[in-house]
């Protein structure tokens, strides 16, 4: 009786090398070989060794990961990466694509340019921050050829279906809050909808994007919504629930910043420009950010390994999305409602100023002066009574008629 031979299994940091070249979170290998992601951290850390039939699973599935890593960087191939990956490998958030004239390249020509996820559908599940694997020159070369072609909705639903995935995740990690995550990539969308002639001519459309969808979600006023007030359930692992703990309890510019570096992959200078502060000062917060999540976690002091557990705390929620018509419509909406506010504004205050031209008087009349007390005048006395000789000229005037000579000229008697 033979035995089969066993496949051979790299040694540990082998392990996270392929791993990470094959563009795979601890999460997405741990589903396709049967395991949750602690079990995949320990094999590549050395802690623990696989057997059985996952010890095959997980050999086999390395060995069709290193296979693609043995050939040169031709077009649909990848190339070898190194044992440490550099963090322009990890800035795969967003691809950054030129506008040429009023549409937007096409930002994933593998996806259908009106596309998109949501409406009750389950976005897909990538790695956190990353997006499609980039396209060959070929077809970069095609998709730009292409794009010319795109009307401003087929852009706009590309640059939607491609970035929100990512963007919903990285808004999670920043709110802890699935909702207000959605919420506030549809609000950046529609207000990219609104500005779509500047967003398109934009050199970063996604960065663009990704900025307000930040903003909003770390509005203050979130605060004072009844929706919000009360905290969302943790994630269910141990090692995510801490995780989150420390970055809800870091300062919101601090935890920006740490997501933006050490998650998304965007260099010093991008990310102090993305959060309004200089180098230095983005330099700092990154460096607290990193030291209060290593004093709480001390596993995470590696930026390397602080990336992976970013990836798969943003990725232990099923996030949903809305269709992009559903996003373009509500912005049109929106426009439409303020437009007509305005116009009734407007015609109100113009009606308001012809009724006060109307009604308003057409000369100078000069204010009345206030009354003054007035002195030396003697005291108002009553009448007293009537002599006898008043009382007969009385008599006397009442019986003549009122034309008489006697009231026309005096006489003396």
């Amino acid at each position: 009786m033979t035995r089969s031979p066993v496949t051979p299994l790299p040694p540990p940091a082998e392990r996270r090398r392929l791993r990470e070249a094959g563009g795979l979170t601890r999460t997405q290998l741990a589903e396709r070989v049967g395991v949750r992601p602690e079990t995949v951290r320990a094999w590549e850390s050395g802690r623990s060794t696989p057997r059985g039939r996952r010890r095959e699973a997980y050999a086999k599935l390395l060995a069709g990961l290193a296979e693609p890593a043995e050939g040169t960087t031709d077009a649909g191939t990848r190339a070898p990466v190194s044992g440490r990956r550099s963090r322009e490998g990890r800035r795969g958030l967003h691809g950054r694509q030129e506008a040429e004239g009023t549409t937007v390249v096409t930002v994933c020509p593998d996806r259908p340019g009106g596309g998109g996820q949501g409406g009750g559908t389950v976005l897909p599940e990538p790695s956190a921050f990353t997006q499609a694997p980039p396209p060959s020159s070929a077809r970069s070369a095609t998709a730009r050829e292409d794009s010319r072609y795109l009307t401003p909705a087929q852009a706009f639903d590309a640059l939607y279906s491609f970035c929100t995935p990512a963007l919903v995740r990285q808004t999670y990690l920043l709110t802890g809050r699935r909702d207000l995550a959605r919420e506030s990539v549809e609000q950046a969308f529609q207000l990219a909808w609104d500005r779509w002639p500047e967003v398109a001519r934009d050199p970063d459309p996604a960065g663009w994007v990704r900025a307000a969808a930040h903003e909003w979600a770390l509005s203050p006023w979130h605060r004072y919504r009844r929706r919000y007030r009360q905290p969302e359930p943790p994630p269910p692992d141990d090692d995510d629930r801490a995780l989150l703990d420390v970055l809800l309890h870091l300062p919101p510019p601090y935890r920006r910043t740490l997501l933006l570096y050490d998650g998304v992959g965007l260099g010093l200078p991008e990310t102090a420009a993305e959060t309004e502060a200089s180098t230095r000062a983005a330099a700092g917060r990154l460096l607290h950010a990193r030291e209060t999540v290593a004093a709480q976690l001390p596993e995470l002091s590696d930026p390397r390994e602080l990336h992976e557990r970013l990836a798969e705390l943003a990725a232990t929620g099923r996030l949903r999305s809305a269709d992009p018509p559903a996003v373009r419509g509500r912005s049109e909406r929106r426009a439409r409602f303020w437009t007509r506010a305005a116009i009734a504004f407007t015609v109100a205050l113009i009606g308001t100023t012809a009724l006060t031209l109307r009604t308003a008087p057409t000369r100078y009349e000069p204010p009345v002066p206030p009354g003054e007390t007035v002195r030396g005048v003697p005291p108002r006395v009553a009448p007293g009574p009537l002599s006898e000789d008043e009382r007969e000229l009385r008599a006397r005037l009442r019986e003549e008629l009122s034309q008489g000579p006697e009231r026309l000229t005096p006489q003396a008697r």
